[in-house]
């Protein structure tokens, strides 16, 4: 699964950390499951699932007379073993059957449940972290909401797939399964395996028959029923498939359309081909998440649907195609054992993001995501959970930037001490050996410790079984005389065993010295001929750590310009934009970052760069005019028209102009914030041609507009988006600005626009509600209802009702 967490959530929460309890042990397996086979129906208007079971099952190892199965908020009409009727009993949200004789591990049974699932009725937390995890999901199931299509969808991990079918609902079981689906005709379906059959019925459903015969866990089963367009591909002859709205029908093939290079990378790198018969991707409404990796049938939520304009930009969602993917082997083809293990799932998936990133793109993008996912980390908090974990209040709060951010940069660090050759010969003997089957750390690690012949004991010992990371100093002694200087290292908090890679220049000529750290102070002494310019500690970035060394603004241009890696021209790049106004030199660093070869870094020296004081100003504008007009990247060329426009200077309204008839949405609403600069009538006239629909592509470009005018009349546009830029952006000028376009809104006689704020309020508050955005919108809408109360607006009272229902609704 990936979970996208915006700034919105952080704003108006904490992470809670968890607080010791029971030792969670693998789940005991009594009887193992074999095979699922399923016939359901949907009942649209209440919301329910007709269901039919036959799940077949075997005593793991010792002989048994009953199973239990976790069935949560069914109604039960009906339970046979082996087609007798049998006795059991529902509580608890589990069905315990009485099989009616002993059986041994060599014997199989099948128990038969008929039944109706109640999602609505579910009552429990999610992995999303968001909204109830009911397991299946009925969206604008009676065709009420003129803006929502009608679709079902499941999610099932952690353990919510038995919300819709009766099963052991643990991650070390496995199953084989088919499902029978009965659906008006009119909308696809979409399930795990292939499509073996589609039958038309004679009251205008159809049942579509998908049938999946290689095992995998409960929480990977899925379903999907909707009005999709499927959009075919394929990979070595297997079906790669896209179902996406009718709109996005065209641009389907540019938002997944690297999924079979995908799969041909993934399946080169690890050495184990793609094990399944197809690989289908779905888009769907409210998601209560990112992504899940279902086995053969992946999920995405709607963010995954984009523009051509957005897509020109960039695809910002090419990440989690790459992360879902790479589950297909780790997650789905091994499966971690135990929730406590979720790193052999999660960790692996959000590498692969990485490693897919250099695959295509080349070192400095997938080390500027590395850099991210480690960011991340260290700055929530998270330091004092092991990555595995057999302590945890909640499964759900497994699903962490430990599990995911911190455990990949551990992998990154293990592939780099084994290297590629070693350590990918090492996955590949990992899921050969537990090739549809479950596994744990250790498991890893005794691959590992095969391929390579390297005891990693140490290395699992202090980042899986451990917490923390490396907090280092770093302080250097020279000594002139010998020509000798010693490097001292000096750990915090907590002392690591790790390999250190020191890089010492001089002039312009490198040399690597490797060396290990082992205890809290160390130091090292090496030779040098002249005194060093730059000395580079974890040269190759690779450790997760905090390295506190003291280096002067010439270390960091002389870095900026000898030292190749992404991490150290960013470094270098933040230290000299804060000495540009008092350094020339500093300045013509920051200057030379408008040529960097990483997009990324030219944008951050265009957001960065001071062209109001006296250094070489015609230099640098006459560069970013340049970048402007003829950079390769859309994104570079709308940050270069950002600065342009703050110039407000008529002499760039060509740019300006020709950026607005871009295809590119990044580039057309730069343009329109930097024409309004110097000529407020034109880009007001070319806000009256827009579309409604280009408009809501724009949004932030125009609502910025609108504010700044104080236009009352554009009031539901700005209250359609005045959230997101209060509590989305990191700019204070723009938290500022949208604060000024709030305050117009709830001071407003604006019924309309008020309405459109409170319904932003129930949606993110109904969404958010785990990250407490529902009582901050709570607080705010009251806020409201005090302030109309006291205004003189004549339909006050409307206002107020609206609001009321709206705080009603989330309070529920």
């Amino acid at each position: 699964m990936k979970k996208i967490i915006l700034a919105i959530f952080l704003i108006s929460s904490t992470f809670i950390v968890a607080q010791k309890t029971d030792y969670r042990a693998e789940r005991t397996k009594v009887n193992d499951l074999i095979h699922t086979k399923l016939k359901v129906d949907f009942n649209f208007q209440k919301s329910q699932m007709n269901g039919e079971a036959w799940v077949t099952l075997s005593p793991h190892f010792y002989p048994a007379n009953k199973v239990v199965l976790d069935a949560k908020a069914f109604t039960i009409k009906q339970v046979k073993v082996n087609d007798k009727p049998a006795n059991y009993n529902y509580s608890d949200d589990e069905i315990t059957i009485e099989l009616g004789k002993t059986y041994t591990k060599d014997e199989t049974f099948t128990v038969y449940v008929n039944y109706i699932a109640n999602p609505e009725k579910v009552k429990q937390s999610g992995s999303a972290a968001i909204t109830d995890a009911k397991g299946l999901y009925f969206i604008d199931p009676k065709g009420e909401d003129p803006d929502k299509p009608t679709e079902i969808w499941t999610q099932g991990e952690t353990e919510s797939n038995s919300c819709w079918f009766p099963t052991i609902d643990s991650p070390n079981q496995k199953s084989t399964e088919e499902i029978y689906m009965t659906v008006p005709n009119k909308y696809v379906t979409l399930s795990n395996g292939k499509l073996e059959s589609q039958t038309k019925n004679a009251d205008g459903t159809r049942t579509d028959y998908w049938k999946m015969d290689k095992k995998h866990a409960p929480y990977l089963f899925f379903m999907g029923v909707g009005d999709f367009s499927i959009v075919k591909d394929s990979w070595n002859g297997i079906p790669v498939n896209y179902y996406v709205e009718k709109e996005y029908e065209p641009v389907a093939k540019e938002i997944f359309g690297k999924t079979p290079e995908m799969i041909t990378f993934f399946s080169n790198i690890t050495g184990v081909p793609y094990q399944w018969n197809k690989y289908d991707q779905i888009v769907v409404r409210d998601y209560v998440s990112g992504a899940m990796e279902n086995t053969t049938a992946v999920v995405h939520g709607e963010g995954a649907q984009q523009k051509k304009g957005q897509l020109i930009d960039k695809n910002i969602w090419e990440n989690t195609i790459s992360h879902e993917l790479f589950h297909h082997w780790f997650g789905d083809l091994v499966t971690t054992e135990s929730w406590s293990n979720l790193t052999v799932n999660e960790s692996f998936a959000t590498y692969g993001e990485y490693l897919w990133l250099k695959y295509k793109y080349g070192n400095d993008e997938a080390n500027a995501l590395m850099d991210e996912d480690q960011q991340t980390f260290l700055n929530n908090k998270k330091d004092s959970e092991d990555l595995v974990r057999f302590y945890y209040k909640d499964r759900e709060d497994m699903f962490d930037v430990v599990s995911y951010q911190k455990g990949g940069a551990i992998l990154y660090m293990l592939n780099d001490y084994l290297g590629d050759k070693a350590f990918f010969a090492g996955l590949k003997e990992y899921l050969n050996e537990h090739k549809f089957g479950t596994a744990e750390a250790t498991d890893l690690r005794l691959a590992l410790e095969k391929v390579s012949g390297k005891d990693l004991n140490w290395f699992f010992n202090e980042w899986y079984y451990g917490n923390g990371h490396i907090k280092m100093t770093v302080t250097y002694d020279y000594n002139t005389i010998n020509k000798t200087v010693t490097v001292n290292i000096k750990q915090q908090d907590k002392t690591f065993i790790f390999p250190l890679s020191i890089d010492i220049y001089e002039d312009n000529n490198k040399i690597r010295h490797n060396v290990w750290v082992s205890h809290a102070d160390e130091s090292f002494t090496f030779s040098f001929n002249k005194l060093p310019k730059l000395i580079n500690i974890d040269a190759k970035h690779v450790l997760l750590a905090e390295i506190n060394v003291n280096k002067t603004l010439t270390n960091y241009i002389y870095q900026f310009n000898h030292a190749t890696h992404y991490l150290d021209r960013k470094l270098a790049l933040e230290e000299v934009a804060k000495n540009q106004t008092t350094s020339k030199e500093a300045y013509n660093t920051l200057l030379k970052g408008l040529n960097d070869p990483f997009y990324e870094l030219r944008i951050y020296a265009l957001e960065h760069i001071d062209l109001f004081q006296k250094y070489n100003k015609k230099d640098a504008i006459a560069k970013i005019v340049q970048l402007a007009k003829f950079d390769k990247k859309t994104l570079v060329k709308a940050a270069a028209i950002n600065v342009l426009g703050k110039l407000v200077d008529p002499i760039y309204k060509p740019i300006f102009e020709k950026a607005l008839n871009s295809e590119s949405f990044a580039m057309t609403k730069s343009a329109l914030v930097a024409l309004y600069q110097i000529d407020k009538p034109a880009a007001l006239n070319k806000l009256k041609t827009l579309n409604k629909e280009t408009k809501e592509n724009l949004a932030d470009a125009i609502t910025t507009i609108y504010i700044n005018e104080k236009d009352t009349t554009n009031l539901p546009f700005i209250a359609k988006h005045v959230l997101l830029g209060m509590f989305n952006s990191r700019d204070k000028h723009t938290q500022a600005l949208y604060g000024q376009g709030y305050k117009m809104i709830i001071e407003s006689n604006n019924t309309e626009a008020i309405s459109n704020l409170t319904d932003k309020f129930v949606k993110n508050g109904k969404r958010y509600r785990k990250f407490k955005f529902d009582k901050m919108a709570v607080n705010m809408m009251n806020q409201i209802v005090t302030i109309q109360m006291q205004s003189k607006n004549t339909n006050k009272d409307e206002i107020i009702l609206i609001v009321r229902k709206g705080i009603a609704q989330l309070l529920k």
